[in-house]
């Protein structure tokens, strides 16, 4: 395992808007880093609220797991506030011009990426259904996956709105998900975490 990595965690409300329909939703706030660099992962509603957990490291990147409102709204705020690229995969371009017409992220996304931090590694899993550009990053160093809104405590995310697909998120939790180790992490945009084996037997 590198030196000192570690996932800081926290939670920030705020709203989620698509398809007309707007909720109040409570997001978690993951960082990955150590001592002195880190890596945000979306960017819930409030940029305070992520700086705190961020608490005064080098943040190398802000990589959105998609581009739903409630993940992707301040990540042009936070880019500007921590001088980090914000990174995306370019599927869920039409869900990010829904937010963001006028400005764009900085870097493509694609599967099986590995991005280096911190002496570890943080591969992409490209795992769309719940938007075209979903994406799990997986970090083998801590033994966690961080899943967005493709994989909850329960099942998969939901599929019921626009740019989403129930038998595609279904195929990519088989593909890439259930490939990983029963004992991986699974931490969450929503909600508790769990682990790849608590959630196998209802996806298989």
């Amino acid at each position: 395992m590198a030196s000192g990595l570690r996932v800081d965690h926290g939670t920030v409300s705020g709203i989620f808007s698509l398809d007309g329909e707007t909720h109040e939703v409570e997001n978690n706030i993951w960082v990955i880093g150590d001592d002195e660099e880190c890596v945000v992962i979306d960017a819930p509603h409030d940029v305070e609220a992520i700086l705190k957990v961020v608490e005064g490291r080098t943040v190398k990147a802000i990589i959105c797991t998609h581009a739903h409102d409630d993940h992707a709204r301040v990540a042009p705020e936070l880019r500007q506030a921590v001088g980090a690229p914000v990174l995306l995969h370019p599927d869920d371009k039409p869900l990010w011009e829904l937010t963001h017409s006028d400005e764009l992220w900085d870097a493509d996304l694609e599967d099986g990426q590995s991005i280096k931090l911190a002496g570890a590694s943080i591969q992409v899993l490209h795992t769309p259904g719940h938007a075209p550009g979903a994406v799990c990053l997986y970090v083998h160093d801590l033994g966690c996956v961080f899943t967005g809104d493709t994989l909850f405590q329960g099942g998969p995310g939901a599929t019921g709105r626009s740019y989403s697909d129930e038998d595609l998120i279904k195929e990519s939790i088989r593909a890439k998900l259930l490939a990983l180790p029963d004992e991986t992490v699974v931490h969450t945009g929503h909600g508790e975490s769990t682990t790849i084996g608590a959630e196998r037997p209802g996806l298989e």
